[in-house]
């Protein structure tokens, strides 16, 4: 006998979310002329629109934060809102942390947290913050449109009109992603903007009015930190040596054409050796040809040079606007010039469309785990996990990529189950030693005792070990893909961590050993002397060379220019 559950005799409702959207908007309204707040009423307009325990996306990139909104929040009566669980991309303002100290939030889940990871812990340890999750960017995007759907949204503009349709200028970024996840699922969106204009006067319209319930004239133009410039004066030649290693054993043996560089001074080193160093390899129309990155100042005089063709840009980069601008055929621009960055479309590019992840860490283990994660600095690492793996469910095909599964041979790459599949470069750069003469290749990392001590399930480790193919220190390049056991792997590692208590594991023997099977290339084997690797060799020495490069486009930010 079968049973069939009898429909309930309450009539369902289907529109929780809609009418919760139709009684916060009309209590805000109190405060508006339409959908613009005046400045001196964001407090007000707050308490109505907000409930306990809301789920309140706020955007605070690593670059682009609605600053005046969060500095607004802090201002709130703990008795009226509180219990908020916050959705941030990047905790960066002091702000941010103020919230859980004052009891107005308890619960965030966040991706990155630079400037503030030092304060984090603290707050975890005595219970005053909970983390949900440390995300990665996409992971976090795509978790607010499943179970993290926002309750109200709080973004950040350059311009709006009277009916809310916004112009985010160059740093869209993670703006049409919490915009979309939020107001098609009945949220409130409320914009901090710079500036209200005419229509007619917006350059161009980034998000729809209809997706916004107010707007906001902030006290001051939102907070945009420069966080991709890097002063040429500051990379060393251990640098360079680093990125001759690189663009030697890596670049040309696998011809890279598509790639992501992470942030550090080891792939600023690799952007000003192109036209150089590079060009002198003969590797001009073969290497680095397509980039997702954000407008790296560093990349200029590769631009200038003719190598690079397109960059997909996370979000954009401060004295960039200008260049960026007379550059349509390198960057993605709006009729008005200015670039479009979408930090959702740059990380699903970086992951799919890129060929190679390189970027730095702090820590490697020797199975080479690593993590920007170390002892009493919570920091996260924002895109990284995504762009630094292999995405298992690409299909289209590429000679570098194609060729990682050919260079070990059908049977190493197809397994037991049959098909063909190749694979992407994930290089990681560690010298063996890092500020302070700390040893960066350690037998455990920090990451796995921080995410203990913080009562995480998961520990915070960037990168996973087994989707590192390419690992370069100073010591040379280790080709851990062509590893054939755990302990090959463990030596190639070690073989490269120096003088470090892990590098004192490795013997000559091993490393001779390591370099006959191709799992270990020295500089010498890579025909780079040592003695060639200084900074005479950049393309560029001093943010005023950059300058000269762009032809006077490029205009620094005030802390760049003591040239």
């Amino acid at each position: 006998m079968t049973t069939t559950q009898q429909p309930s005799s309450a009539a369902p409702v289907w529109n929780r979310r809609r009418q919760s959207k139709s009684e916060r908007v009309e209590a805000g309204r109190r405060f508006t002329d339409g959908r613009v707040v005046p400045t001196d009423a964001v407090e007000d307009l707050l308490h109505a629109v907000l409930r306990p325990g809301d789920r309140v996306a706020l955007e605070g990139d690593n670059q682009k934060q609605a600053d005046f909104l969060a500095r607004a929040l802090t201002r709130l009566d703990p008795g009226r809102v509180n219990e908020l669980h916050l959705v941030i991309p990047s905790i960066s303002l002091p702000e941010h942390l103020d919230l859980f100290e004052q009891g107005i939030a308890t619960r965030a889940d966040f991706a990155f947290a630079g400037a503030q990871s030092g304060r984090i812990p603290g707050l975890i340890a005595d219970k005053t913050l909970t983390v949900g999750a440390i995300h990665t960017y996409l992971e976090l995007y795509a978790r607010m449109f499943v179970d993290l759907i926002p309750d109200v949204a709080l973004i950040a503009a350059e311009a709006a009109d009277s009916a809310g349709n916004l112009y985010t200028g160059p740093n869209t970024e993670d703006t049409p992603a919490i915009v979309e996840a939020t107001a098609f699922r009945d949220g409130i969106v409320i914009a901090q903007v710079n500036e209200i204009v005419d229509h007619e006067d917006l350059p161009r319209t980034d998000i729809p009015g209809d997706c916004v319930d107010f707007v906001i004239r902030a006290d001051r133009p939102f907070h945009i930190e420069p966080l991709f410039t890097r002063d040429p004066r500051q990379i060393t030649d251990l640098h360079v040596l680093l990125g001759m290693l690189a663009i030697r054993g890596v670049y040309e043996r696998h011809e890279v054409t598509s790639v992501n560089h992470g942030i550090g001074f080891d792939t600023a080193a690799i952007e000003l050796l192109l036209p150089t160093y590079g060009g002198d390899l003969g590797l001009k129309g073969r290497i680095a040809r397509h980039f997702a990155l954000n407008p790296h100042p560093t990349l200029i005089p590769a631009i200038e040079s003719g190598w690079v063709e397109t960059i997909t840009s996370f979000g954009g980069e401060l004295g960039m606007e200008r260049y960026v601008a007379a550059r349509p055929d390198i960057f993605a621009t709006g009729r008005d010039g200015s670039l479009r960055s979408n930090r959702m479309v740059a990380q699903t590019a970086g992951l799919y469309a890129t060929d190679m992840f390189i970027g730095s860490t702090l820590q490697i283990d020797a199975d080479a785990n690593s993590s920007t994660v170390t002892a009493g600095r919570l920091s996260g690492f924002g895109g990284a996990p995504n762009l630094g793996s292999d995405p298992r469910g690409r299909r289209h095909s590429t000679p570098t990529w194609l060729g990682m599964a050919e260079e070990l041979g059908r049977t190493e790459a197809t397994g037991t189950l049959g098909p063909l599949r190749g694979r992407k470069l994930v290089v990681q750069i560690a010298e063996s030693f890092g500020t302070g003469g700390v040893p960066k290749y350690v037998d455990r990392l920090d990451a796995w005792s921080v995410g203990e001590q913080a009562g995480m399930p998961v520990a915070p480790v960037m990168i996973y070990g087994d989707d590192v193919t390419h690992l370069i220190s100073e010591e040379g390049v280790a080709y851990l893909y062509r590893a054939h056991s755990a302990d090959e792997r463990r030596a190639a590692v070690a073989a490269l961590a120096g003088a470090g208590p892990l590098g004192q594991t490795s013997t000559a023997d091993e490393r001779a050993q390591l370099r006959r099977d191709g799992l270990l290339a020295t500089p010498e084997d890579l025909g780079v002397r040592r003695s060639d690797a200084n900074r005479t060799q950049l393309a560029a020495r001093s943010i005023g060379d950059l300058v000269t490069w762009s032809g006077g486009l490029y205009d620094p930010p005030a802390k760049f220019r003591s040239w």
